[in-house]
């Protein structure tokens, strides 16, 4: 049984993701790798269709959250370098090295347990090691007082007879914030991460295949940062002021349709709580787009969607499955016209400051339940929507 696609819906426009992809790897130049990052499935864009699309074009690297991740872009065709940036249980060791997936290492204990494991597979993992230079997430620590059991650490993992260590990566905190101490902040972190570099590979006698850092932010304002390969997110997708700066797209339109529409006298409380009251006669659209869609409830009575008949403001609480937009003035809006949730002619940017959040988070808040329709060159080419008929 196939979807109307009718109800709510994003459109994926991979032409624009080949366009930031070039972008970006015309700005960092031939001699630098390019990883792009995929996971939380694509940031909400689809990970298979963007990695086929990244793989067909020449990349070098993708990067996924965990195994589950990595393996369904395997079995999917994706044959290229895939590594995990978080954590692997240790029982899926002996998947990792079957599946030829890299593993980022960020302690002793997880150094000793992969190991082990891959010893007993009779394999060897590769791994990304990866530090902490500012972050406080994961990784080694090496500032100050942990410089040296850091080094040493780093060290003692990339001589595990069970692990090949190819490549060893830090990532930025504030590289896309402005201002002097968050560009301070970043030095700091990029010095400290090349002192470890240069540390670790004296002691262990040579050096590692790959050095990457630069993420988003780095990438574009940093280009000292890009080492051996880069990992944009953000600015593969086209979001943000630095992929405007950069002239990238954004690859996302989310659109709905109003379902219903209903004339409200002055004085009718709109949806949950009634925090908005009609002041006149008004024409209410009801579209079928809510927060187990991926709109944040936060948004209610505060934002605006864009229809033919310009942006119509948003009415009353968000609710689960719906949400209402005040067409008034709008007679050319009636059922079955399409509103533009966030795309060409209505920011994210701009929706996602109101939500006091950032782009990727509103992409990655769209559900499963929500079908996506891949273009190129202007056609749908593949369909993908949730269906268990």
């Amino acid at each position: 049984m196939e979807s109307t696609l009718r109800r709510t819906w994003a459109e994926v426009n991979l032409d624009a993701i080949a366009h930031n992809y070039k972008t970006i790897k015309e700005k960092i130049g031939e001699n630098t790798k390019f990883l792009g990052v995929v996971k939380a499935d694509a940031y909400g864009h689809g990970s298979i269709q963007v990695s086929k699309l990244l793989q067909e074009l020449g990349a070098d690297y993708l990067a996924v959250s965990s195994a589950d991740e990595a393996l369904e872009l395997r079995v999917n065709g994706i044959t290229m370098p895939i590594l995990i940036l978080g954590h692997t249980p240790k029982e899926q060791v002996g998947r990792l090295i079957e599946y030829d997936i890299t593993q980022a290492i960020t302690c002793k204990a997880k150094a000793d347990e992969y190991n082990a494991e891959a010893i007993k597979c009779g394999g060897v993992l590769k791994v990304h090691i990866k530090v902490d230079t500012g972050m406080s997430r994961l990784g080694y620590l090496c500032d100050n007082k942990n410089f040296d059991t850091g080094v040493e650490g780093i060290s003692e993992a990339c001589a595990l007879p069970g692990l090949n260590a190819e490549g060893i990566f830090t990532h930025f905190a504030v590289s896309d914030e402005p201002g002097d101490e968050c560009l301070k902040y970043t030095k700091h972190q990029f010095d400290l991460f090349k002192r470890v570099i240069a540390a670790v590979e004296e002691k262990m006698g040579h050096k590692f295949a790959i050095h990457h850092c630069a993420n988003t932010g780095a990438v574009a304002r940093f280009p000292e940062t890009y080492l051996d390969m880069v990992r944009p997110g953000l600015l593969l997708y086209g979001y943000g002021e630095y992929a405007k700066e950069m002239g990238l797209r954004p690859a996302m339109t989310l659109k709905t349709t109003v379902s219903t529409i209903k004339i409200y006298p002055e004085g009718t409380a709109i949806s949950y709580g009634g925090i908005f009251v009609t002041d006149k006669t008004t024409r209410i659209g009801v579209l079928p787009y809510g927060y187990a869609d991926g709109f944040f409830r936060s948004l209610s009575n505060k934002c605006s969607l864009m229809t033919k008949g310009g942006p119509a403001k948003l009415r009353g609480k968000i609710c689960m499955d719906m949400c209402m937009i005040d067409i008034t003035d709008m007679p050319s809006v009636d059922v079955g016209s399409e509103v533009e949730i966030f795309g060409e002619n209505n920011s994210i940017d701009e929706l996602s400051a109101i939500a006091e959040t950032i782009p990727y988070e509103l992409t990655c808040a769209v559900s499963k339940r929500v079908p996506r329709l891949y273009f190129r060159n202007g056609e749908v080419v593949e369909k993908e929507l949730m269906l268990r008929f």
